[in-house]
């Protein structure tokens, strides 16, 4: 069993704790979360790495490895994350659990320490970043956004999003343009940090065997020199509630053997704050979302039109994204079919193997959330970037209570927004 608690440390820094003697390590992490905007996106995904390459105490890598040798082999990462129009970035950290420390040392202290010390103690150069720092971290950061390019379903997601939300922050790319992380200088940056350590809200997340009181009392030690503002920003997002008059159609052409073809569609405005929220999961788990569902089934086994289908939701945006493989020449077919699927869930036209296989996977991916630190981290990010609650348990009750016509009910509120084909030289 275990106990969830979330508690304000100072305004706007929050700390969630999950009380659990089930893991023998345990998982910390420090996210700054902060309106998405295509300015501040490459700037902020940045920090973390540059941060993370020395502080004030460890000035290197090497420094920081040893620091970490000393916690029996304990790992910190940078972590730049998406929420809906929340850009989410920090350190996720792992470490051995006090309660099986070989001499009974205290090891969260330490950890939370040397976490905090990343954050709040950088290493500097003239009062700001390192320009050795920055620059390797710039050139690192522009490779990862060039390179997400190589994984074509990816990329073919990405550009419908990016299509979709043209005007609207969910369209921005977590990890900003190369334009604008060129242009970062040490001092821009520098900049940035102190703008974000000033009005983003601060949530720490830890998952292990002390106390939530105990927990609390050595994360406000190690965050004291965090600005104190009482005005931290909460963020928010737009959920537009309609489809255009006419699906927005974006072609590419690629040196590709495998054509892609996404289609995005409106919820009507239905999110995770609806009550209707577990009938649109269940939704588009039938339709798109595991191995049992219609587009799989379907579209791409029984007629064999796709190389993988399927749909995945944005519950705090309100979209469905629908991701394919096709060949070419198949692009109006398989477009055609994926949207015949949709309009069968819209009737209501769904075999009980059908609700009930769909009904199991997703419990049991809930159910699963529990048996792993990384996966309840992501859950409760997730949850609190929406503002909610609710635990992975209490989620899978309400799914249990979902029936065949409230999945149709929230199908008939999809429309479709926007299409993304990515086809071949000459196709």
């Amino acid at each position: 069993m275990s106990q969830v608690t979330h508690r304000e440390l100072f305004p706007g820094v929050w700390l969630r704790t999950v009380h659990t003697n089930k893991f023998k390590s345990s998982y910390l992490s420090l996210t700054l979360l902060t309106p998405l905007s295509r300015e501040t996106a490459g700037a902020n995904a940045l920090i973390p790495e540059v941060l993370r390459q020395g502080t004030s105490v460890h000035p290197d890598m090497e420094a920081l490895s040893a620091a970490l040798d000393e916690l029996y082999g304990g790992a910190i990462e940078p972590m730049v994350r998406k929420r809906g129009e929340t850009q989410c970035v920090g350190f996720a950290a792992s470490f051995l659990d006090d309660a099986y420390a070989l001499k009974g040392e205290n090891i969260l202290e330490p950890a939370a320490g040397l976490l905090c010390e990343l954050l709040l103690k950088p290493y500097t150069e003239k009062g700001v970043f390192s320009s050795e720092y920055t620059a390797r971290e710039k050139a690192n950061l522009i490779d990862r956004i060039r390179a997400q390019i190589n994984d074509k379903r990816i990329y073919a997601t990405r550009r419908l999003a990016q299509e979709m939300c043209k005007y609207e922050a969910f369209g921005a790319d977590k990890l900003g343009d190369e334009e604008s992380v060129a242009a970062v200088t040490p001092e821009s940056l520098w900049e940035r940090y102190q703008e974000l350590l000033r009005t983003a809200r601060v949530e720490v997340y830890y998952s292990g065997s002390a106390e939530p009181d105990q927990v609390a009392e050595v994360l406000a030690r190690a965050l004291d020199r965090l600005p104190v503002n009482e005005d931290r920003i909460d963020p928010g997002c737009d959920v537009r509630m309609t489809a255009g008059p006419e699906p927005i159609v974006t072609e590419e052409v690629m040196d590709v053997s495998q054509g892609k073809l996404a289609l995005g569609f409106r919820t009507g405005g239905l999110t995770c704050w609806e009550e209707e929220y577990p009938a649109l999961y269940m939704c588009v788990a039938v339709f798109g979302g595991t191995t049992l569902s219609k587009l799989f089934m379907n579209v791409r086994e029984k007629l064999s039109l796709c190389y993988y289908a399927s749909a995945t939701l944005e519950k705090m945006k309100g979209l469905v994204l629908v991701s394919s493989g096709i060949e070419f020449d198949k692009y109006q077919t398989a477009r055609d079919e994926i949207l015949d699927q949709l309009e069968a869930v819209k009737r209501g036209e769904i075999e009980d193997w059908e609700l009930e296989g769909s009904r199991r996977i997703l419990i049991g991916a809930c159910m699963a959330i529990l048996d792993d630190q990384g996966r309840q981290e992501e859950f409760w990010l997730g949850q609190t970037a929406a503002g909610l609650e609710e635990e992975p348990k209490e989620l899978a009750a309400r799914l249990e209570r979902v029936t065949r016509k409230q999945v149709a009910a929230v199908a008939q509120r999809l429309e479709l927004d926007a299409i993304y084909f990515l086809k071949g030289k000459g196709a």
